[in-house]
């Protein structure tokens, strides 16, 4: 017995040098995917309350505009439809403002940054005018799709009034992306904190009157917007001249068209700002072609839509996060980092759809009421949040993927991603089931979320495939990194 107990000890005792590396090893990887979710975490908060403040603002517009009517509510939700896919292609394209930033942070260029910055407020001044100009004919827009006739004076009203707020948001998101750039994400997240406290006050004075002021029902959302989006720029300017970043003289000096630095900056943007405009652009379309089956599914489409968005933010500001993440760490020559980054980010994105289902599922009749007391749209609109909650799971992966490939600067592959799973499977498949085209049975608005599921999942799983062969092959993140 003794020497039984003398030769386990010796056993054991030579098993522990064997089990020692491995178990260093594998605390040593836990602790890096602690470090980077930490890291993560703390980029991705104030982005998260950032995106929440903007789309409390588009909630409050819903809310404030259903109280109103449903003809308001379906106003704005049409005006939105024509407003946000264009002005969204502008804010992807001086998106790229970020991931160029961050690799230059990461490599310690960071000095090089104002120059960038220039070139692309530059970007934002042309294109926002050009498509200022557009937006004041969406009248004959709508009734040329043929929508339902009521809510388009609203619609039109709406989006003239928020056109003159299109060039200042477009400044605004350019520094908002050099300071996202250089990790400092909280001043966007205190502009933005500032501009939702604004917008209740001139959304009450605004759609409801007052103080002289006449009651403008849905088309007071817009005018409350454009000003809104003259103050965040306001203070945005403040930022980049008085706080740390005044060190990188963005504004400290005039600079013309740079051709060379727009070149590279169209090159990395455009396909950001075009995969943007797919998914949004469809669905706006949906919204434009539920506009065919009356007030009530507009608004109930709109209420799901509003949920969806603010839901949508969470996983969205993770996606940002991981540009930045995966961005510094490229600019670092830490591929293995950049790798890490990308699957720490999606699985917070899923961890996060989980909660986001559940609640959804749970309180589908209650969220429901909180915009509107008609009863046939909170059954509509009920409904349509099963299928809201169900796409949590695909739309968190594919925008948190989206996001990690930006940090690559790999964006063209995404774009594509974007055209064939929108337009090619989750737009068609929506319209036939919800028109009931082919023999099938026309399920309505029902039949066009259902679409919309198929296309985000079908996104997802292209995009998560492509980040993890692109994650894993150095040689071609150097290229990508070059331009």
């Amino acid at each position: 017995m003794a020497q039984g107990a003398a030769a386990q000890r010796e056993g054991s005792a030579a098993a522990e040098p064997r089990a020692g590396p491995e178990a260093a090893a594998l605390a040593g990887r836990r602790g890096r995917v602690a470090a980077e979710l930490k890291a993560l975490s703390v980029l991705a908060a104030p982005i998260i309350l950032t995106q929440l403040s903007h789309m409390g603002m588009s909630a409050v517009d819903a809310v404030m505009a259903g109280r109103v009517s449903p003809v308001d509510l379906a106003g704005i939700a049409l005006g939105a439809s024509f407003f946000w896919p264009g002005m969204l292609l502008l804010s992807g394209i001086v998106m790229s403002v970020t991931p160029t930033v961050s690799q230059m942070h990461g490599g310690g260029q960071a000095s090089e940054a104002g120059a960038v910055v220039r070139q692309a407020l530059w970007i934002a001044l042309i294109g926002g005018l050009l498509l200022a100009v557009p937006m004041q004919f969406a009248e004959a827009g709508y009734r040329l799709i043929g929508v339902d006739p009521a809510a388009i004076p609203i619609a039109s009203a709406y989006i003239g009034a928020m056109s003159f707020g299109l060039v200042p948001i477009l400044g605004y998101f350019v520094l908002r992306y050099l300071c996202d750039g250089l990790s400092w994400t909280r001043p966007a997240m205190v502009v933005a904190l500032c501009a939702l406290a604004l917008k209740v006050p001139l959304n009450y004075l605004f759609v409801y009157g007052g103080f002289g002021v006449p009651a403008m029902g849905g088309v007071g959302c817009g005018v409350s917007g454009a000003i809104v989006m003259w103050g965040e720029l306001i203070a945005m300017v403040a930022i980049a001249r008085y706080s740390r970043v005044r060190d990188l003289g963005v504004l400290a000096r005039f600079s013309w068209p740079d051709p060379a630095i727009v070149w590279r900056l169209l090159k990395l943007g455009v396909p950001i700002g075009v995969a943007l405009f797919f998914e949004v652009a469809v669905f706006s379309v949906v919204t434009l072609l539920v506009g065919h089956l009356g007030v009530d599914a507009v608004a109930s489409h709109q209420i799901a839509s509003n949920v969806g968005g603010v839901a949508f933010m969470i996983p969205l500001a993770l996606g940002m996060a991981a540009t930045i993440r995966v961005g510094y760490n490229i600019g670092a020559r830490d591929y293995a980092g950049a790798r890490r980054s990308v699957f720490v980010a999606l699985g917070a994105s899923l961890a996060f759809a989980l909660v986001a289902a559940v609640a959804l599922f749970t309180l589908r009749e209650d969220i429901a009421g909180l915009y509107t007391k008609d009863p046939e749209v909170i059954s509509v609109a009920a409904g349509l949040l099963l299928l809201v909650a169900l796409y949590q799971f695909v739309d968190d992966t594919q925008v948190t993927a989206m996001g990690a490939l930006r940090g690559y600067k790999d964006t063209r592959a995404p774009m594509l991603t974007a055209a064939f799973a929108y337009w090619v499977i989750g737009l068609p498949l929506g319209a036939a089931l919800g028109f009931g085209v082919g023999g099938v049975a026309a399920l309505g608005v029902t039949g066009f979320w259902i679409g919309l599921v198929a296309g985000l999942a079908v996104a997802a799983v292209m995009l998560i495939w492509r980040v993890w062969r692109l994650s894993g092959n150095p040689a071609r993140v150097r290229r990508l990194a070059l331009g």
